[in-house]
């Protein structure tokens, strides 16, 4: 019991670690799922963030994607989601113990017939709570126009 009382503070940047990595790609294998739908389907394909809950009260902000997300097919056109019109894809549920925030702000990223949202670079920048930012297992992942993603370990912006 000792021992393991000693050994457990060195393993928290290695679970820290683990969860950053296991939320990036889940959010790269959602915007892969995105694209490939929207072209598929002739786009108006939405990545969008899952509103504050009684469960996710901490995802406050624009940016803050900590509630989790979702793909759906926008079928009326109308820029949000309406239930029991639009086809919803897929939920993804709260990453654990994370902050998941986007660069720039949005709540939504609508993809096009050619599987574009129509940025030229964005990112989300994943860091374990409540360490931030300043943690060493903080990444950014960026994805560009065409689609290409990386990451980036320790990094904060894309450029």
């Amino acid at each position: 019991a000792v021992l393991a009382a000693l050994a457990a503070p060195s393993f928290q940047p290695l679970i820290e670690t683990w969860r950053v990595n296991d939320a990036r790609e889940a959010m790269t294998s959602t915007l892969f799922l995105a694209r490939s739908e929207a072209i598929k389907r002739g786009g108006n394909v939405v990545l969008q963030k899952t509103a504050l809950g009684a469960d996710c009260p901490h995802a406050t902000t624009t940016e803050n994607w900590a509630c989790g997300w979702f793909v759906y097919v926008d079928t009326n056109g109308s820029g949000a989601y309406d239930a029991g019109v639009d086809e919803l894809v897929r939920m993804f549920p709260a990453p654990k113990k994370l902050n998941f925030m986007t660069a720039p702000s949005r709540t939504r990223f609508t993809f096009d017939r050619w599987g574009n949202a129509g940025l030229n670079v964005f990112g989300f920048v994943v860091s374990p709570d409540p360490s931030g930012v300043t943690s060493p297992a903080t990444t950014t992942l960026c994805v560009a126009a065409g689609g290409r993603t990386r990451y980036s370990v320790g990094e904060v912006t894309c450029t």
